[in-house]
């Protein structure tokens, strides 16, 4: 609702890791007042919008924020991957993931891709338990175009946006996504502690990275 209306969002963690969260339950008053009293900057956080078709039918016409994911049914996915109109790779797998900045440090991370700092305009593409000699995580062009299609072979597919929106793929469906033109705009909060940091610093919270040691850069 948010994105085509152009609302920032803002973000309460109820109880995951929450990358996208600004306020904790507990201070959620005070994230409100921030808000009342315009202390927030707004972030715009780059989507992908996602068709799948067969034989010229389209099957699938949504957008994602965090990744465009397709899956194996039952069995092993055969699936072809291409990159800008040239065929990449073929892998017989669980799925392929096709991410954005902020879906790495989501279903991408745990498939064992990069993390990106949201101000880098990039897409991956991760495998998901590949049996392949080159299956590693790739970080492509915003402007590029990824496609998947689903090999004859293989019984059929399951398409997850965002882990929300599902679409059914026979054999044979192709799968591309793009850049989207329209992104989330986000709410980044002024002066409540672990909010309005800089990605590092969320980066190092969330996962409880060890910085003990660190003494930082020495002034003159």
């Amino acid at each position: 609702l948010a994105r085509p209306a152009g609302v920032p969002l803002l973000g309460v963690n109820l109880g995951h890791v929450g990358f996208l969260a600004e306020a904790e339950v507990e201070n959620l008053s005070d994230a409100v007042d921030s808000v009342v009293r315009g202390r927030y900057d707004v972030e715009e956080r780059m989507t992908v919008e996602v068709t799948a078709r067969l034989n010229g039918q389209l099957l699938a016409d949504t957008w994602a924020l965090n990744e465009a994911t397709v899956e194996k049914r039952e069995r092993m996915l055969e699936v072809v991957a291409e990159i800008d109109g040239r065929p990449l790779s073929r892998w017989g797998c669980d799925g392929v993931i096709c991410a954005t900045p902020t879906g790495s440090t989501a279903y991408a991370f745990s498939a064992g891709g990069p993390v990106v700092w949201p101000e880098v305009e990039a897409m991956l593409l991760v495998p998901i338990s590949a049996h392949a000699l080159f299956a590693r995580p790739l970080v492509v062009s915003p402007r590029s175009t990824l496609a998947l299609e689903v090999q004859p072979a293989t019984a059929g597919a399951v398409l997850w946006c965002d882990g929300r929106r599902r679409f059914d793929l026979p054999a044979g469906a192709r799968v591309e996504v793009r850049r989207a033109d329209l992104p989330v705009r986000l709410a980044r909060l002024h002066g409540i502690e672990d909010t309005g940091a800089p990605f590092t610093d969320r980066l190092v919270a969330k996962f409880d990275l060890p910085v003990q040691g660190w003494r930082g850069r020495t002034r003159a």
